[in-house]
């Protein structure tokens, strides 16, 4: 059966680079699944999960924007951030999460309430892949 070669790069470091069999993006437009001879296209991503399957296991990664590039052959990710679901520290998310909904409950400026909305999307992300990836939600 075909293959997808995914690529995930930040600025910091390469995430990943493996064959897989599927994988599902947070583009701006909605989540955006891709198989093995998808049509090309670049798209923007959002702030959300990426998930790819090898077999019948699925992993999971929290993203926060970047772009996305797919070809018949592969996937290449340009991400913001990208965390895989082990490395996300979950009590950290959860502060995060706090502190951007007490934000968002104060007086302030729209730049800082947009601010404060992206930092909750990111934390609401994480805690959502953390979960998925224990096989249940957080």
């Amino acid at each position: 059966m075909a293959k997808l070669e995914l690529k995930i790069v930040t600025p910091e470091r390469q995430v990943l680079s493996l064959e897989v069999d599927e994988v599902v993006l947070p583009s701006h437009e909605g989540y955006l699944g891709v198989l093995p001879g998808h049509a090309p296209l670049l798209c923007q991503l959002d702030i959300g999960e990426i998930s790819y399957r090898v077999g019948n296991e699925r992993h999971y990664l929290a993203a926060s924007g970047g772009f996305a590039e797919v070809l018949r052959e592969g996937v290449t990710v340009l991400a913001t951030n990208c965390e895989p679901a082990e490395e996300i520290d979950l009590e950290r998310a959860r502060r995060a999460q706090k502190k951007a909904e007490e934000q968002l409950s104060a007086e302030i400026g729209s730049y800082e309430f947009r601010r404060a909305e992206v930092h909750l999307k990111r934390a609401i992300a994480r805690i959502h892949v953390h979960g998925q990836a224990r096989g249940m939600m957080s």
